[in-house]
Order: C-alpha cells, then sequence, then structure tokens
C-alpha cells in the first residue's frame, strides 16, 4: 500500500495552512503583503515512459509562495515623515550592515543624527547633495543617499543676496490731489499722498526699514507722474525716482528701479554694506485707493528647522522658524519587472534577487512609479475575511488527506491478516 499521496495531501494543507496563519498574523503589519502557497500535482517516473490511461498521481508538491503586491489601504497619521506609495514601487532603505533593501512600509522618523529612519534605525535613500559646508540641498537626479535632514538651522541671508530686487505691487490713487504743503517733509503728512514701508535684513540678519513715500505731481505739468522718496531706518528722505503711468490704462510706464546702498556704519549692526534694488514697475495708478497688496525680498534672519513634510513628488521640504522653505532631497522608488522574484529577508524587507531583475531607480511620479502620500501610510492588504475562508478549507483538506491515510492503514491491515 501506498501512504505518499496521503502524506503529500497533509504536508501540502500544512504548507497552505503556514501561509495562511501568517497573512493572519500580519493583518495589521504596515505595507504587508499577503500570500499564497502554489502547488501542483506529482506523478512517479516510469523508464519507458508512460500514458495518461496507466499513470497514477503520487500527490502534491508545494511548488511556490506568491506575494500579491495589489495596492492595500491608505490610513493617515499624525507623523508627517510617514509616506505611503499610491502605486507602483518600493521606498529604498540602506541597512545598518550597508546592504541594500526595499519596503512599502513608509513609517519613518528622524534620528539624532537627522537621518530619516525606519522604526530599526536603517536609513531611508533618496536623491540629495550636501555641500562643503554641511548644508544640503536638492539638485536633480544624483547617486542615491541617505537622506538628511540637517539637525542646524540656516544662517541670516541679507536683502539683495541673490540679486533679485526688492518687489512691491501697489496702486496709486489717480484721484488724488497735489498735496497742500510743500517741499516734501517726511514728518509731515500734508506733504505726501502715501507712504510704505519695506522690511529688509542685512547680513546678520537684522531687520531694518525702508519707508517710501510718493508725492503726486502737477496733473497739468506733470500728468501721471508720482514723486519718490525713500528714507532707510527713519534716516533722512532723499527723491529717488519719478514715477509715471500710461493715461490710458494706468500701467506703470517708467521709473526705478531704486537703488539703495547703505554703508556698514550706517547699518550700524556690525554687518556688511547693504546694497540692493527696488523694482516699482508693479505699481498702478487708478481711481482705486492707494494700497500695497504684496512685497517680496529675499532677505532673512537666520533660522531653526520647525517642521518637516514630504510632497507628492517624494521631495524632502523643510520649514524654518523664519518662515523659510527649502527643498533638502528628494525620495526614491524602486521598481522590479518581477516583484515576485524578490527575497523576503523580515521586517518588511525584501531583497533583490536574480529572479526579480534590477531595480530600477525613479522618483515618484516617473514613469509608472506611483507617487507618495505624505502622511499616511499604506496597510496591509490581507483580506482577513478571505483568510478564513481559505483556512477552513485547508482544514477540511488535511482531514481529508488524513482519512485517506487511515484508509490505506485499514486496507493494509486487512492484508497482513490474511491467512
Amino acid at each position: 500500500m501506498a501512504f505518499q499521496q496521503g502524506l503529500s495531501g497533509l504536508n501540502s494543507s500544512a504548507r497552505a495552512l503556514d501561509v495562511i496563519s501568517s497573512n493572519v498574523a500580519n493583518a495589521s503589519t504596515a505595507g504587508f503583503k499577503a500570500s499564497s502557497a502554489v502547488f501542483a500535482d506529482t506523478f512517479a517516473a516510469a523508464m519507458g515512459g508512460g500514458t495518461s490511461a496507466t499513470q497514477v498521481g503520487m500527490g502534491s508538491v508545494n511548488q511556490a509562495v506568491r506575494q500579491s503586491f495589489s495596492q492595500g489601504a491608505i490610513t493617515a497619521t499624525n507623523n508627517p515623515l510617514d509616506m505611503a506609495i499610491g502605486g507602483n514601487g518600493f521606498f529604498v532603505i540602506q541597512r545598518n550592515n550597508e546592504s541594500t533593501a526595499y519596503t512599502r512600509n513608509g513609517q519613518f522618523d528622524l534620528d539624532k543624527d537627522g537621518y530619516i529612519v525606519t522604526p530599526l534605525g536603517e536609513r531611508l535613500m533618496g536623491y540629495q547633495t550636501v555641500a562643503n559646508d554641511g548644508t544640503v540641498s536638492f539638485i536633480g537626479n544624483t547617486t542615491p543617499r541617505p537622506i538628511l535632514v540637517p539637525p542646524t538651522g540656516i544662517s541670516a541671508a541679507a536683502t539683495g543676496t541673490t540679486g533679485t530686487p526688492v518687489g512691491i505691487r501697489a496702486n496709486l490713487d489717480s484721484g488724488l490731489a497735489v498735496p497742500t504743503t510743500a517741499p516734501f517733509d517726511q514728518n509731515d503728512p500734508t506733504s505726501y499722498n502715501f507712504a510704505t514701508s519695506v522690511a529688509v535684513y542685512d547680513s546678520l540678519g537684522n531687520q531694518h526699514s525702508l519707508a517710501l513715500y510718493f508725492v503726486k505731481q502737477d496733473p497739468v505739468a506733470s500728468p501721471n507722474t508720482w514723486q519718490v522718496y525713500q528714507s532707510f531706518d527713519n534716516g533722512a528722505a532723499a527723491a529717488a525716482a519719478t514715477l509715471v503711468f500710461d493715461q490710458s490704462t494706468g500701467n506703470w510706464v517708467s521709473g526705478g528701479p531704486i537703488t539703495v546702498s547703505v554703508p556698514a556704519a550706517t547699518v550700524g549692526t556690525g554687518a556688511a554694506d547693504l546694497n540692493f534694488d527696488v523694482n516699482l514697475s508693479a505699481f498702478t495708478q487708478r481711481r482705486s485707493v492707494s494700497a500695497v497688496y504684496e512685497t517680496t525680498q529675499d532677505g532673512s534672519p537666520p533660522g531653526e528647522v520647525a517642521s518637516v513634510s514630504v510632497s507628492s513628488e517624494g521631495l524632502v521640504q523643510a520649514r524654518y522658524t523664519n518662515g523659510q522653505t527649502r527643498d533638502l532631497g528628494k525620495v526614491i522608488l524602486a521598481t522590479f519587472r518581477n516583484p515576485n522574484g524578490l527575497s523576503s529577508v523580515g521586517d518588511n524587507l525584501w531583497a533583490e534577487t536574480i529572479d526579480s531583475g534590477s531595480a530600477a531607480l525613479a522618483g515618484p511620479g516617473d514613469g509608472l512609479n506611483g507617487t507618495i502620500n505624505s502622511g499616511r501610510i499604506e496597510e496591509s492588504n490581507v483580506d482577513m475575511s478571505q483568510e478564513l475562508v481559505y483556512m477552513i478549507i485547508q482544514q477540511r483538506n488535511y482531514q481529508a488527506n488524513a482519512q485517506s491515510i487511515r484508509t490505506q492503514d485499514q486496507l493494509l491491515q486487512t492484508l497482513i491478516n490474511l491467512r
């Protein structure tokens, strides 16, 4: 009598139950992908060959354990560094032993050195450039490296450092009359029609004020013309520019930019000379109340990291206490021609193998890659109700195979008892 068929069935059902039990155990594991056992029938080899009419099966065998890489549910968290991939791709992780692994689990935090790490302290990889002074930035596709959020802040930037002029978008009321007091006196509001100020910064991050005064000129002698005066930190005002506007549209025609040059002695904080331009081309003159709508300038005081977030394109962005926001790096995703060829190494990680093919690295949203959902994680894709049904099926299969062995045993016992 042959017990092999029943024994192979027991082994197959036990293997399937192992896979199901693992799925159930990881139903709450972020980024986990459910597995299923794949089986095949077996036949005894015959030297002379066999035909389907005479071959008797020898049972079943486990061919593979296949994982389902379908999308899991996306759940919001309170951690801005948590990330969920919506679509294809794996996060690239540098393990503590310097090897590379891949994961769908996007639970990340900052370690004491400022690196974005997994709960095991293994580092998330991306594109980033680190300058000699320790500052970091994103400049596009470079060699992947662990993404660093510098624990130190950013230094002050003087207004005009980048060469970008101070910008003011405003309107001057065309219905205003020429001031009744002349000449202009910055301390006498009746000698000018409108005044505004812009905060600027020196090289040490100290804030200063640039005041601008606007005086409407005689509409007959100089129609649609305004004289502009400037004053730095309430110092003596000086003529700076003459603005001329189009009589049909009220748009700026000419005047400016204003060049501001303040020597270090006048700055008075120990900072360097302050030099910048003020662009007035966004001014208009229309029958509407005189008002400033927007001001821009490139200076800032020093700042420390206030928060870190990740955009849908994978850009790691730091927001500083001085209001500045900087792109520090970019998360990369890896895709594989055959994800089922990846080798599971535990801790929600997979390793590349010959069967999976080489990892193709690209940014989120590039090609077939998915996008990043910041402040969210991808839940396990285990369907608990389905797994429980499969468990019942495999339990019945196990019982049936055990019955097959019991029947074989009874037949053998009958044969042995023949006299």
